[in-house]
């Protein structure tokens, strides 16, 4: 009961949160707004608690919603540049080796209680620019600290869903540019009957993945079975923004309850690096997000979010809000997660030979 009621009270504090950011016209409100709150809410010790359900639920909302804008014409947009995917998944995974070599070197022999054969496989999975849950996963089965890694990836998470909104829309504001996309282009009007069908549809898709065992199953599941509507031209249903502001307040709350206090006390000399390393991050993500869009002909905003080493989720999202290109950042992070999953620990061999 304590529970529900811990719930109930962070969800009420995380749309309040949403709300006062929507008034100051901030970025992003309805997940900055209960990201932000909730963080620091459970830094304070307040009892704040996320629920799995609802983030699932977010998930699979953003991924239905994401996917209604692949309407033909963007997929053979898309289909054009497998080249610049192809090198942006190079880019991501030479980038986290590097960052990864960066942070064990500043870092060796300097954080009591952790020998280099855990310190080694810890930085490196650290580094490495992908979905949190699943480099902890791998990091453990070699051996590293999984506080560590997961500590890594939350506060780099942190600072680039606060940093890439409000960059972007400097961005914007320096571009002079109103939107790359407005609306989904193959989205059909709302309907209740077209929603409830899209969402049969779409959460098949999560249930197919989520038994195959597959990262973030709720997210990339409904995406991709929007996509295929979309792509055909079968879409039942749009999504209506308040269901969509909804599934943002739910993952905004389920990135701030990672913060807890005892996340201050994770070895703070590795804290520091990773701040610093992930600034760092987004320095080179952006100046090669710049290379991107002069070889093929990208808005440089929509290729500077497609490479941010952020969520997949999140940068999706923030493409969404600000109307920048929308079907490229969603397919530039989901190839790049789906690649650094796949060769993440064949990479770590080799590059743990290294001397």
């Amino acid at each position: 009961m304590r529970g529900t009621a811990s719930k109930l009270l962070t969800l009420l504090l995380a749309w309040a949160a949403a709300e006062g950011c929507r008034r100051l016209h901030m970025p992003i409100p309805w997940m900055l707004g209960p990201l932000l709150a909730t963080a620091l809410a459970t830094l304070a010790r307040q009892p704040t608690r996320s629920s799995l359900r609802l983030r699932n639920f977010g998930q699979w909302v953003m991924g239905a919603s994401l996917g209604l804008y692949f309407s033909p014409a963007i997929v053979a947009q898309l289909a054009s540049l497998w080249w610049a995917v192809l090198a942006a998944v190079a880019w991501a995974l030479a980038l986290g080796a590097l960052y990864g070599r960066w942070l064990y070197r500043s870092c060796v022999g300097r954080l009591h209680g952790v020998d280099d054969a855990a310190l080694r496989p810890s930085a490196y999975f650290a580094g490495a620019i992908g979905a949190a849950s699943e480099m902890t996963l791998l990091a453990e089965r070699e051996g590293a600290r999984a506080d560590l890694v997961a500590a890594s990836h939350s506060l780099r998470m942190l600072i680039v869903v606060l940093v890439m909104p409000f960059g972007m829309l400097l961005a914007k504001a320096w571009w002079n540019l109103e939107a790359v996309d407005l609306a989904p282009p193959a989205s059909a009007p709302f309907t209740a009957t077209g929603l409830a069908w899209l969402a049969l549809f779409t959460g098949a898709g999560g249930l197919a993945l989520q038994l195959g065992r597959l990262p973030n199953p709720w997210f990339l599941g409904p995406l991709l079975v929007a996509i295929g509507l979309a792509a055909t031209g079968t879409a039942p249903s749009g999504v209506p923004t308040p269901l969509s502001n909804a599934a943002q307040l739910v993952i905004g709350v389920s990135l701030g309850v990672r913060f807890s206090p005892q996340f201050l006390h994770t070895a703070p000399r590795w804290l520091a690096q990773v701040a610093l390393g992930t600034l760092g991050l987004l320095a080179a993500c952006a100046a090669f997000g710049l290379l991107l869009a002069w070889a093929t002909g990208l808005h440089p905003a929509t290729a500077i979010l497609g490479t941010a080493p952020g969520g997949m989720t999140e940068m999706s999202i923030t493409a969404k809000v600000l109307q920048l290109g929308v079907p490229v950042v969603t397919a530039l992070q989901v190839t790049r997660l789906v690649a650094v999953l796949v060769l993440v620990r064949p990479a770590y061999r080799l590059w743990a030979r290294q001397p």
